[in-house]
């Protein structure tokens, strides 16, 4: 007798959502509608009480102390690395600098890897809808050095010109950077295509992780850059933590970027000599009790698995689409084949911040304005938009009430 496939595993979101205690509050009067989740996403009670325990029972200084709480403080801040080395599946934990995040990480590459090597007619390689945080420290360490930031274009849809990106390495390209995800769009970048060609070329890439981690598994062996940075607080975590992984070759040539305590090995004053990497790149005292709450944020998502949370992410976002559709004037920026749960967009004749503020008033929380990305909105001839970003403790009904709201607002408005 032949056996019977197991049924797929129903996703059950309102188990989920009894793991975020935020998500149980009302905003004026109504029940929160949480959709700004590529801003900053929501924190399960783990993560929280993870950190609670933290301060409560082993609060002391990294790599300070030999007595027990110091021993117990570092081995939580270390195993939070570890765990971040298996979640994007570096080669070594000794790839990974902890950061306060990827605008901290971008600028460590910007000032320690590329400052180093530029010069007048170098050219540094980005996209249009790139967020501020992979624009202006390129723009800043060219004014330095007297190099030059180009971009790649995209289309209406949204979705980057791969053939011209490819085009543009031409051999002036010190350094290419992409976004894997936007934080406007949605759109999925091709980084494992990108980064081919950049190899061929002897071009390093750079990839701002930021808005893929928390909606997809990353291998960054597998994708073949050369820098990849991620932040927590988007990905469950607390505020004030990331990490920039980088190949161990491009660690080894870098200078440090702070300096201080915990980065090196003797000062002198007539020399100092540095740690090894990573940590002649993390001066000072670190967040240590965030990065504890960062580890319980990655066993959060380990404990749904990727493979449930992306298949449900991927259902609200056909349905908020859908259901978007429906509204009279409602223009959709962004429709890429290859998506992320981010919608933005607008309505006709009313503006985005006066959207967002009695969208609020009915409880729904979406974010309004540019979204850190100037040459985006000027792509598409807009000032600000309205940005709907969803995440796996979401609802169906969620985003009903978020139609119901908004075409309450649209009869203020119109």
């Amino acid at each position: 007798m032949n056996a019977q496939p197991t049924p797929p595993t129903v996703f059950d979101v309102q188990r989920v959502r009894a793991d975020f205690p935020l998500l149980t509050r009302s905003v004026h009067g109504k029940p929160l509608v949480y959709f700004d989740n590529a801003n900053t996403s929501q924190k399960p009670a783990s993560v929280i009480e993870a950190m609670d325990e933290h301060y409560r029972r082993h609060n002391a200084n990294v790599a300070r102390a030999v007595h027990q709480l110091g021993e117990e403080s570092t081995a939580a801040y270390e195993g939070a690395r570890d765990k971040l080395a298996r979640f994007i599946n570096a080669p070594s934990r000794d790839e990974l600098i902890l950061t306060s995040g990827t605008t901290q990480s971008i600028n460590l590459v910007a000032y320690s890897y590329a400052l180093p090597g530029l010069k007048s007619g170098d050219t540094i390689l980005t996209t249009v809808m790139e967020h501020h945080a992979n624009i202006v420290p390129w723009q800043l360490v060219a004014a330095r050095s007297g190099a030059t930031v180009k971009a790649a274009p995209i289309d209406e849809r949204g979705e980057l010109d791969v053939e011209q990106y490819i085009a543009m390495l031409t051999p002036e390209v010190k350094l290419a950077c992409v976004a894997h995800v936007s934080n406007v769009l949605g759109t999925v970048n091709p980084v494992r295509e990108i980064a081919r060609e950049c190899r061929k070329r002897g071009i390093p890439l750079l990839v701002d992780g930021s808005q893929a981690v928390p909606h997809r598994p990353v291998d960054v062996q597998a994708l073949g850059c050369d820098f990849y940075a991620v932040t927590g607080h988007k990905m469950l975590g607390p505020t004030g933590t990331g990490a920039l992984w980088a190949k161990r070759e491009h660690l080894e040539a870098m200078p440090p970027f702070f300096g201080g305590g915990d980065m090196i090995r003797e000062v002198r004053f007539n020399g100092t000599t540095f740690a090894d990497v990573p940590h002649k790149f993390e001066a000072g005292t670190p967040n240590i009790a965030g990065f504890v709450g960062l580890s319980a944020a990655i066993d959060y998502y380990d404990s749904l698995g990727f493979e449930a949370i992306h298949t449900w992410e991927q259902q609200l976002l056909a349905y908020a689409t859908e259901r978007l559709r429906e509204v009279p004037g409602l223009r959709i920026f962004g429709e890429a084949a290859q998506k992320e749960p981010v919608i933005s967009f607008l309505l006709e004749g009313a503006q985005a911040s006066d959207m967002a503020t009695l969208l609020d008033l009915q409880g729904v929380a979406v974010r309004s304005g540019h979204h850190c990305a100037h040459p985006l909105m000027q792509f598409y001839g807009v000032p600000a938009t309205l940005r709907a970003s969803l995440a796996f403790y979401n609802t169906r009904e969620e985003i009903d009430a978020f139609v119901v709201a908004l075409l309450k607002v649209r009869k203020l408005l119109m």
